[in-house]
């Protein structure tokens, strides 16, 4: 994109995905195909099912709240408000609400998210 943008969040977009996590597309346009955000949002003590997105490299950055993350093979890593989880295209991916209220967290992938390239596991 080349020209000076302002994205809003739009909070009534929110939407509930098989997986269990609730999103908000806060910026995933087709003229930008080299990236998307999304933010998403894991109600307390929920698990999200394992999935993989083929051909983009996601990185979770948590806003707020804890949790559990897994991803491929490494052990369960507890996360919160700051830290940031990269996840390899094709790599299974999960994660778990630990804390009391919203586990939120943006996904920037890249390139841009698009929904042929997700992969439920379960």
């Amino acid at each position: 994109m080349s020209k000076t943008t302002v994205w809003k969040e739009e909070p009534a977009r929110e939407f509930l995905t098989a997986e269990g996590c609730y999103i908000i597309e806060t910026y995933n346009q087709p003229a930008d195909e080299s990236m998307s955000i999304a933010r998403a949002r894991v109600s307390e003590g929920v698990r999200t099912a394992w999935h993989v997105l083929d051909g983009i490299t996601e990185r979770y950055v948590i806003a707020a709240g804890s949790g559990q993350v897994e991803v491929g093979d490494l052990p369960a890593s507890e996360v919160a408000a700051g830290d940031v989880v990269i996840i390899p295209p094709g790599v299974r991916q999960r994660i778990t609400n630990t804390g009391e209220g919203d586990l939120i967290f943006y996904c920037v992938c890249t390139p841009r998210f698009q929904a042929a390239a997700y992969r439920a596991l379960e």
